[in-house]
């Protein structure tokens, strides 16, 4: 995102808020998915606690497919490389997990173009 530690770490700039507010155990292939009942409960009273979101970062499928609906693309790939579609409000990521680095150097893309982009749009945002 092109801030250091002290800057992302500031809760008066940055929150992370997870689709699930408790550990849903452990799958065959990783955790399993967040709880279905808690986005819904939670994220409009956390939201309402922040007015002035001035974007938000969609991490993995669960969050791409609960914040963008039917705009959502057929694949993780597809809806991340069409971010341009979300923005101003939403930029659509993958998850940041070491089994990731294999989708970015097929991805080449996300580095050239979305990285930036949202380098600059973070950094637009700071200046305000």
């Amino acid at each position: 995102m092109g801030v250091d530690k002290q800057t992302f770490y500031n809760e008066k700039i940055f929150a992370l808020v997870p689709m699930g507010f408790c550990y849903p155990g452990r799958g065959k292939s990783g955790d399993l998915p967040p709880r279905p009942e808690c986005a819904p409960l939670w994220h409009p009273k956390v939201l309402k606690a922040m007015p002035k979101v001035k974007l938000t970062l969609l991490i993995g499928h669960y969050a791409q497919n609960y914040y963008l609906k039917d705009n959502v693309k057929n694949t993780l790939t597809e809806t991340v490389h069409n971010f341009h579609e979300y923005l101003p409000n939403y930029i659509p990521l993958p998850h940041p997990s070491p089994r990731n680095n294999i989708w970015q150097k097929k991805n080449e893309w996300f580095k050239e173009k979305l990285i930036p982009r949202l380098q600059e749009m973070v950094k637009s945002i700071l200046e305000e």
